[in-house]
């Protein structure tokens, strides 16, 4: 792996996404969300604030922003805030290299 990629993991190809479509991985026990929006990937932590739940891959997509699907908190795609100033996600760099698609979390301690 070149230098240029330290620290990040491969998680797929960049065809295995669907337009406005969330997948979910696991990144050194981090639960990641990633979407292809208009051809450009974003990758969020998984874990909405509100109540814990793991349900942002499954999210829908308006705008540009996530909607979770248990109670509609919505969060920007770009960088995981929220428009009103409430917690937000996690955002993660995203790297694409010959259509594969790398992407570098950070752990952090969640302090809920």
């Amino acid at each position: 792996m070149n230098n240029e990629l330290d620290g990040f993991t491969k998680i797929c190809k960049y065809d295995d996404l669907k337009e406005k479509v969330g997948k979910r991985f696991f990144i050194d026990d981090v639960e990641v969300a990633v979407f292809k929006v208009e051809g450009k990937i974003y990758a969020l932590n998984n874990i909405c604030p509100h109540q814990h739940s793991a349900l942002i891959y499954d999210g829908f997509i308006e705008d540009c922003k996530v909607i979770c699907p248990a109670h509609g908190w919505e969060f920007n795609l770009s960088d995981g805030k929220m428009d009103k100033g409430r917690k937000g996600l996690d955002s993660y760099e995203v790297k694409i290299v010959q259509d594969d698609i790398y992407v570098k979390v950070f752990k952090k301690e969640l302090n809920w």
